[in-house]
């Protein structure tokens, strides 16, 4: 499993980011604080917010071309 903090600024970016992470097959959540929603979800993404880290779990060992797509939305 591999875990990223990610942080969305706006509605577009999370659109922006369910469209990249559609593209893969791998199982993932996001949590912030006690809720949790799959990472292919933009209603789920939505209700975690803007301007906040959350934590994206990838169910798989290898995801590097994954993180190099996302890795705008990855905090620093």
């Amino acid at each position: 499993m591999s875990k990223m903090i990610v942080v969305f600024q706006n509605p577009d970016d999370i659109l922006e980011f369910v469209q990249k992470v559609e593209k893969y097959p791998y199982n993932m959540d996001m949590k912030r604080g006690k809720y949790v929603v799959d990472a292919k979800s933009l209603l789920g993404l939505m209700n975690l917010g803007f301007h906040k880290e959350i934590e994206l779990a990838v169910y798989e060992e290898k995801c590097d071309d994954l993180r190099k797509d996302i890795e705008e939305f990855i905090a620093a």
